[in-house]
Parts: structure tokens; sequence; C-alpha cells
């Protein structure tokens, strides 16, 4: 009588335990689309001192171009010979069409680099180029 009272007893434990293998699936289901739908954040490779603005808007980035104040044009973390512009920013834009160009000029870089790059950008088919500055 007892081994059929122990035994009755182990049944219903087991028959309370919780079984975490479907949890386990979910969350490494959940896991693995977080990684394939992340968006990586594209980096320039230089640190910029950007101009202050009052407004700001966020926008979705294909290219991201840095101008240092040494007017050096950085893309892609590498540093791009201003005649070389233009291939550098069709190869990025091919990899994602939709999205636009960002120059992230420094406050004291010339004027004439920033426009350099954004005429290469319209020649190379980019109509959405903002340029990035600091809240105020």
């Amino acid at each position: 009588m007892r081994r059929i009272r122990e035994r009755s007893i182990r049944s219903q434990e087991q028959a309370q335990a919780i079984d975490l293998t479907p949890m386990l699936d979910v969350v490494f289901i959940m896991l693995i689309f977080f990684i394939v739908t992340a968006t990586f954040i594209k980096e320039t490779g230089i640190d910029v001192d950007r101009t202050e603005a009052s407004m700001a808007d966020k926008r979705h980035v294909s290219v991201l171009v840095a101008i240092s104040e040494n007017n050096e044009i950085w893309i892609d973390k590498k540093k791009i010979d201003p005649r070389a512009v233009r291939l550098h920013i069709l190869r990025l834009h091919a990899e994602n069409p939709n999205g636009g160009l960002v120059i992230q000029a420094d406050r004291l870089a010339d004027v004439e680099f920033l426009a350099l790059v954004a005429d290469e950008a319209k020649a190379a088919g980019i109509d959405d180029i903002s340029v990035a500055t600091q809240v105020k």
C-alpha cells in the first residue's frame, strides 16, 4: 500500500511540473526574429563637431558621409578622395535604394566640400539629402 501511495505522490508531482521546452522555443524564435530584422548602425569613421540647429528631424539613412575639420571626406570608415565620392555613394545607395544621404560636416569644414558631396549625391540619383546638426 505504501508503494502505491508513493507512486501516486510522484505521479502528482510530475503532473504539476511545468514543461519549459515550448517557452524556450518561443524565446529562441523571438531572438532569431530580432537578429534578422535589426537595422545596423552605419558609421562614418570619425567624430564630427556638428553645427547647432533649433529643429531636428529623424531620417532613414542609407549613405552617411562625414567631412572633418581638415576637409577630409569619410565614408564607411574610410578616407575618400573627393574625386571618388560619387562611386562610393553609388555603391552604398545600391544596397538600400530607399534611403537617403546624410552629411555630417564639422563646423570648421569648408562649405565647398559640403556642396561637393551634395552635388555628387544628386548626380548619383539621390534626392533625399540632409545635413546633420546638433539640437541647441
